[in-house]
């Protein structure tokens, strides 16, 4: 039994290969990635997203009872509007995209997901913890330091 579920957890660490991102090197990759001034939005307030929806961890995940969705990925990236989970009543998939994708260590899908969410006509507003933690706020924290 023990090797059965060794042989599990194995398993489900080689099909996803999340991290926890370190908040410099989250805003340099995040900056390689083009989103330092998309659409208007600082670096700062896409790591602060990061920070309070994720702890800038890209294998989280918060289940949602209310609706039967799951939030995915360092951004917390939505299964009733932007990914497909397989699981989520009337889902749109916005991105077009596996929800399992925005788990990756690799962040590239959950950035052009993020791209895509605030393309929408809500905007960055989509994101709870950017209205609670960093509208309005000084977010020069986020990226002091870190050379960007």
């Amino acid at each position: 039994m023990k090797g059965l579920l060794l042989l599990g957890l194995l398993l489900l660490s080689a099909t996803v290969q999340g991290k926890i991102y370190g908040r410099c090197e989250l805003a340099r990759t995040l900056k390689e990635l083009g989103m330092d001034g998309y659409r208007g939005i600082s670096l700062a307030d896409w790591v602060c997203i990061a920070k309070w929806e994720s702890g800038y961890n890209t294998e989280a995940t918060n289940y949602n009872p209310g609706d039967k969705s799951t939030d995915y990925g360092i951004f917390q990236i939505n299964s009733r509007y932007w990914c497909n989970n397989g699981e989520t009543p009337g889902a749109v998939d916005a991105c077009d995209i596996s929800c399992s994708a925005l788990l990756q260590s690799n962040i590239t899908d959950a950035v052009k997901c993020a791209k895509r969410v605030v393309r929408d006509p809500q905007g960055i507003r989509a994101w709870v913890a950017w209205r609670t933690h960093c509208e309005n706020h000084d977010l020069s924290e986020y990226v002091e330091g870190c050379g960007v």
